[in-house]
């Protein structure tokens, strides 16, 4: 029998499978899905068996055997194989990228390489002994002097060591002690035999004679007895009881939010919406839903009733949210209703809590997954639905290879199943709103909010005004009054400001120069808390320069607005309010969302400041003022989204209030209070807000009018990074099609990043037959060559920006 093997090399020559030959014993157990460790040139490496079958195109000779069958239950089925294909031709990564993006990070190989002392008498070296310590097998990361690894190399080249490879996975399964307690007759004759001065022995006999015949965790056993460990193996060794190491899962912490009851009752326009949902699902349909519904209309019920649908009919469901920040309201909502059937997958988790939920899964033991963008890779065999929640959200699409977007494989999914697909979202991405319009998706509207309660009353404040009126701060003196009223009204706040740090760039008043980063073209953040500059791009950080860098001037000041300047503002103006900050700097910790989400949910605070990771999903029914502090942040970006960005981002933000009793108001202020998508997001009109912007896209020729992809070139040496986009641009031109148009190459938006430099070219077209095969010929030449002279290449197709 031959195996078919992918290995776990990322290499241009080695993206195929081999063939291997499979040992006599594995023959009746080795499937397709499992993952083996076979030779690989010199060295071992773990592969994915993709194919079995009982010839090779080799000679039966030169075949190499599989070492070791790592699985014996396959951790991917036939059809997620044949996903990880579609993924790689799709996306233009190696096949091995696809298969790993599917497993959890804790499943990747952990390769070391090892020491192994062969004719210990023949070492006589002082340093290696000492190393060695009498051991026969060291790491050799533990050699670190350049000398000793000279040695050690001659003893390698004698036979007197070998240096060999270890292979692990990343993270393993979690087991715990446990003790099963002897019967009471057991315990009694024992307790008879205690020496008088084995007080403890006979005062823990004494307490498991009142748990007799129980399994308990020794940690737990420990600590309701009070007993030590060495008491307990001694009683152990008497037999008074027998340990055992037991398989656990490492549950995640379940955030326990303050959350109002959903309404169990449809409204009219759900319940047609889930009517349709039911159909597609119980004919086996691939049919994707667009679930247009404002902000407040009830999507997450129709989520709920529709998955509880398919549930009764014994399929499975993936349910998708762009933000780690939402998902603890969203899984405390799927925990209530579906319980002990629901995982969770996200960013937050541990590498061995994420390796715990995806075994949950791979067992079949839940029905549902909820996560980002990765779960929808989810082991499942039988899926009867998934749901993209907030579908417009760019954080569905993986930012490096495999560059996928998670709707694009949740279609795919569902062709192979037969499933419906519901994208939900309150404002729709263009391009899914223009299917829908054409009937590619079927479109669902939600129009009314679920309890009836209007949307918001929302002011759009002219921050131009605000300052020839003598105000400089950053909060206008509408919005300062509702926060005041607010706090007296003891209801919530929440101020959104897509900005982290205290300013957004450093500047000296005499000669104009703005502190930038050394390493990339993009001016440095102050951050108050440590009194630091910090590059968002590369990390680089440091401290606060006294005078200006250039003239020694000074008068060096902070311009523009950050979430730790409007933290401090707000505590000037009132002191009196308790004041939570939610951007990247505060939640890094694990379960700092939660943290932060559950304090402002019990009412511990009455201003929630935050990056746009508040923007979307919260439900709190004390929120009754949104502020939007600066809404100009997205809208000048060089990126022909960002009127969409801007506007999903303002109503999402605004949907934020009077979602329950209490009324709701919003103030954006905003240095362009005439631009359409502020405009159009004061009243939350989708539709004439796509009319305008897709009137634009048509114009300038940009999606859904257009495909687009991005080709980027980035190298140390400014030359030669020109010189190569050059070079693949003109072959790019040569190769595709006359109706296609390619701009560039130019310089990115932001040309230099951690020391490289970065040009990019455009390839935009409407059908272009040859684009697959023409950029794969290009990443070849890339991969055979241009690589050798340290240029980096990506090639993302459908990118989400074109920074």
């Amino acid at each position: 029998m031959i195996a078919e093997v992918i290995v776990d090399v990322s290499a241009y020559p080695i993206d195929r499978p081999f063939d291997y030959a499979v040992p006599e014993h594995l023959e009746t157990v080795i499937e397709c899905g499992s993952r083996v460790k076979v030779p690989f040139g010199p060295r071992k490496v773990i592969g994915y068996v993709t194919g079995l079958k009982s010839e090779s195109d080799l000679e039966e000779h030169k075949l190499k055997k599989i070492d070791e069958l790592i699985d014996l239950d396959p951790v991917l089925s036939q059809e997620l194989l044949g996903l990880a294909k579609k993924v790689a031709r799709e996306t233009l990564s190696y096949e091995i990228d696809a298969l790993q993006v599917m497993l959890p990070a804790a499943m990747r190989a952990k390769y070391e390489k090892f020491i192994s002392i062969e004719r210990p008498d023949e070492i006589d070296d002082a340093r290696v002994l000492s190393v060695l310590n009498g051991r026969t097998r060291i790491p050799l990361k533990q050699v670190t002097d350049s000398a000793l690894l000279k040695l050690v190399k001659d003893y390698s080249e004698k036979g007197i060591v070998s240096v060999d490879t270890a292979i692990s996975q990343q993270t393993g399964v979690k087991k715990v002690r446990v003790i099963h307690i002897g019967d009471s007759d057991t315990l009694s004759e024992l307790l008879l035999t205690i020496h008088p001065n084995a007080k403890k022995q006979a005062e823990l006999i004494r307490w498991m004679l009142n748990h007799a015949g129980k399994s308990i965790e020794a940690a737990k056993l420990m600590n309701e007895s009070g007993i030590q460990n060495s008491v307990l193996k001694a009683v152990i060794e008497k037999g008074g009881a027998t340990e055992a190491y037991v398989e656990t899962y490492r549950e995640p912490d379940a955030p326990k939010l303050q959350d109002t009851p959903m309404p169990l009752r449809l409204t009219e326009e759900q319940h047609t919406a889930l009517e349709k949902v039911k159909v597609a699902a119980d004919s086996g349909n691939a049919e994707t839903f667009l679930l247009h519904g404002i902000t407040g209309s009830g999507k997450t019920e129709v989520y709920l009733q529709a998955i509880k649908h398919v549930l009764d009919k014994g399929k499975e469901a993936i349910v998708l949210v762009p933000e780690i920040s939402l998902t603890p309201q969203m899984t405390a909502r799927f925990q209530e209703r579906f319980g002990e059937l629901v995982a969770v997958m996200h960013s937050g988790l541990s590498a061995g809590e994420k390796y715990d939920e995806w075994r949950k899964i791979h067992r079949r033991e839940v029905k549902v997954v909820v996560g980002a963008r990765s779960a929808i890779f989810a082991p499942f065999e039988n899926i009867g639905i998934i749901i993209l929640d907030e579908e417009h959200e760019s954080t569905y699409k993986q930012e490096d290879t495999p560059r996928y977007h998670a709707r694009d494989v949740a279609i795919w999914r569902s062709e192979y199943f037969g499933c419906p697909v519901i994208l939900g979202s309150a404002t729709p991405s263009l391009e899914s709103y223009a299917r829908a319009s054409k009937g590619v998706y079927t479109l669902l509207e939600l129009s009314k909010r679920a309890k009836n309660q209007p949307l918001p009353t929302v002011t759009v404040v002219d921050m131009r005004e605000e300052l020839k009126e003598g105000n400089r701060s950053m909060f206008s003196v509408q919005l300062a009054e509702a926060i005041r009223l607010r706090l007296e009204k003891k209801e919530q706040t929440v101020l959104f400001l897509n900005k982290r740090g205290f300013s957004s760039f450093v500047l000296c008043r005499d000669c104009g120069t703005v502190v930038q980063c050394p390493n990339c073209d993009i001016s440095l953040t102050y951050h108050r808390a440590n009194e630091s500059l910090k590059c968002h791009y590369c990390g680089h950080e440091e401290p606060v320069p006294l005078v200006c860098p250039e003239c020694e001037s000074e008068h060096i000041r902070f311009f523009g607005t950050g979430t730790q300047k409007a933290e401090e503002e707000i505590s000037k103006l009132f002191p009196e309010a308790r004041v939570l900050r939610m951007d990247v700097d505060t939640t890094r910790q694990k379960g700092a969302h939660e943290r932060i989400l559950r304090q402002f949910s019990e009412g511990k605070a009455d201003i929630l400041l935050g990056t746009q990771m508040i923007a979307k999903g919260l439900d709190f029914p004390n929120i009754t003022l949104v502020g939007v502090l600066a809404a100009d942040t997205t809208l000048h970006l060089a990126d022909f989204r960002a009127a969409e960005k801007t506007f999903q981002l303002m109503t999402q933000v605004s949907g934020r209030a009077g979602r329950h009793e209490l009324a709701g108001e919003v103030f954006i202020q905003t240095y362009s209070p005439e631009h359409y998508a502020i405009e159009l997001a004061k009243t939350q009109h989708y539709e004439p807000f796509y009319n305008l912007e897709m009137s634009a896209r048509k114009q300038y020729g940009y999606p859904p009018f257009f495909f687009i992809t991005l080709v980027q070139f980035s190298h140390e040496d400014l030359l030669k990074v020109a010189d190569f986009a050059e070079k693949g641009t003109r072959y790019l031109k040569s190769s595709l099609s006359p109706d296609t148009v390619i701009i560039g190459p130019a310089a990115a938006a932001i040309s230099r990043v951690n020391n490289r430099y970065r040009y990019q070219c455009l390839i935009k077209y409407k059908k272009e037959p040859k684009l697959i095969e023409t950029l794969q010929q290009l990443i070849r030449m890339y991969r055979t060559n241009w690589m050798k002279e340290g240029l980096l290449m990506s090639v993302d197709v459908d990118p989400t920006s074109i920074f």
